[in-house]
């Protein structure tokens, strides 16, 4: 029997799961090989360099994860709302409201624009650079 189809919001759902838990596999089973994600504007990165730099994350702040997710399909894919973050290693919580737009074709992630305050972002930045 075919397992049914996720729609976008559980591919969403699935997703950012798949990243608190630092679980490559999933990530990739969830995306397509041309997935590329674009951060505030700027270059954008593959799946790879997101899978590393994730990897990255996790070493530097102990408990990355999300929540407060307020996530809708689109036509073409989803929008969420959410709150990443965890313990910086001064021991001050970090809680980054982020913005997400993305597309889906076929079951698989092909495009992510993530928006968030760089401003608020700099202890994350100083974090990783100290890795």
């Amino acid at each position: 029997m075919k397992e049914p189809q996720m729609d976008n919001a559980q591919i969403a759902e699935a997703l950012f799961a798949a990243l608190a838990a630092n679980d490559a596999d999933a990530v990739r089973s969830l995306c397509a090989l041309n997935f590329q994600l674009v951060q505030n504007g700027a270059a954008p990165i593959n799946l790879e360099a997101l899978l590393k730099f994730n990897a990255m994350v996790h070493k530097a702040v102990p408990g990355w994860g999300y929540g407060d997710a307020i996530r809708a399909s689109t036509t073409s894919g989803f929008v969420e709302e959410h709150t990443a973050g965890g313990t910086l290693p001064s021991g001050d919580v970090l809680r980054l409201p982020v913005c997400i737009v993305a597309e889906v074709v076929a079951g698989r992630v092909t495009h992510v624009r993530e928006y968030f305050d760089s401003a608020i972002a700099a202890p994350l930045m100083a974090a990783l650079a100290r890795r």
